[in-house]
């Protein structure tokens, strides 16, 4: 097996050189950019000194550099190929008998490997920093954050009263708590109980305490209150998840955290779309290997090597589109995130195996 010969270990070693040496670039740039543009955003804030933006941009370029996964294997398997074309170590092994499918098998291990220490290892890692990085921004820039124009939150929960759906203007600064809150309660049998507006909800075990509350309902006066009580079954940790993006929760933490969702009846479209599209990750490295392979291994002395390559980063950009676009319709609801997942990574493997399939055996 090729695998285990000196020359797929070659191949290997040559092949996660290339990837890392790759990903290891784009990680660089990004931290750059991005401590730059802090540096920028710092001077409207006295808090925000040197050291805390270097700490800021640290933990934020994981999360970011997460996303170029697929890039760095693209770009990193064609300049592997390319170099062994270039060095003619190509020729040399298909004149011993190495079709293209043996010498893709170092590539496709290691792209594999990637994958899974990068869903396993890597991004529990770079969501805890992202949740950090989230909170120290906050804390440097809590002006710039106060004055952005942020979606409203929304709830739904179910209680001993009945549904509500809860509609804030944002989060209290320890997470614990809503700000301009309004609460539209339903009775059991799903008829409109009572509006509730109010500025601030502070959620304990098994109430909010709702400060500066008006109550509103369809059978009396409307009713001020200084402080008021609401019923409910929601947990402190799931209204944080409710305004934390996917990207801030781990790959371990999410099958827990879409229990923990759906037992209080909120929405879980977004974190099983991110959980299925961690779980795709080493298939989609894998597509991205076959389709640097399919632009990759025409010898140098045959020319047009610079269309093949150009074609390929086109290929590998029309993936990663279409990924983008189905994750979008996933979390719409258009698509069931299973399938939004999974279907570019198969299409796009496929795609690529037909490639080679056509170049390599007509």
């Amino acid at each position: 097996m090729l695998l285990t010969s000196t020359f797929g270990r070659y191949l290997t070693k040559q092949f996660a050189r290339s990837i890392l040496g790759v990903f290891g670039t784009f990680f660089f740039l990004i931290g750059t950019l991005d401590f730059v543009e802090l540096m920028r955003r710092a001077g409207d804030s006295p808090a925000a000194t040197t050291p805390l933006i270097v700490q800021l941009a640290l933990f934020r370029v994981p999360s970011v550099a997460e996303q170029i996964f697929p890039f760095a294997v693209l770009f990193g398997g064609m300049f592997a190929l390319l170099t062994l074309s270039r060095k003619l170590e190509l020729v040399v092994a298909r004149s011993v008998g190495v079709s293209a499918w043996q010498f893709l098998q170092p590539a496709a291990l290691v792209a594999g490997v990637i994958g899974l220490v990068s869903i396993l290892v890597y991004n529990p890692v770079a969501a805890d920093l992202k949740r950090k990085a989230t909170s120290l921004e906050t804390r440097l820039f809590v002006r710039a954050a106060q004055s952005s124009a942020a979606p409203d939150i929304w709830l739904r929960q179910r209680s001993v009263d009945g549904q509500a759906i809860i509609r804030a203007a944002g989060s209290l600064p320890d997470g614990n708590g809503l700000s301009q809150v309004a609460i539209f309660s339903f009775s059991a049998g799903g008829g409109f109980s009572e509006r509730i507006d109010a500025r601030q909800a502070v959620l304990h075990r098994g109430y909010w305490e709702l400060t500066d509350a008006r109550v509103v309902s369809a059978m009396e006066e409307p009713q001020t209150y200084k402080s008021y009580l609401f019923a409910t079954t929601l947990e402190p940790e799931q209204v944080r998840q409710s305004f934390t993006p996917p990207e801030a929760v781990g790959f371990w933490s999410m099958p827990a955290v879409i229990e923990r969702t759906q037992r209080a009846g909120l929405d879980t479209t977004r974190y099983e779309l991110r959980y299925q599209s961690l779980m795709a990750r080493p298939l989609l490295l894998v597509a991205m290997v076959l389709v640097a392979a399919s632009v990759s291994l025409r010898f140098f002395r045959f020319g047009g090597v610079t269309k093949l390559v150009i074609g390929g980063v086109a290929a590998g950009f029309v993936l990663y589109v279409a990924t983008q676009l189905s994750e979008e319709l996933g979390s719409s609801g258009i698509v069931n995130p299973m399938i939004a997942a999974w279907l570019p990574a198969t299409i796009g493997a496929m795609l690529g195996a037909l490639a080679l399939l056509h170049q390599e055996d007509g």
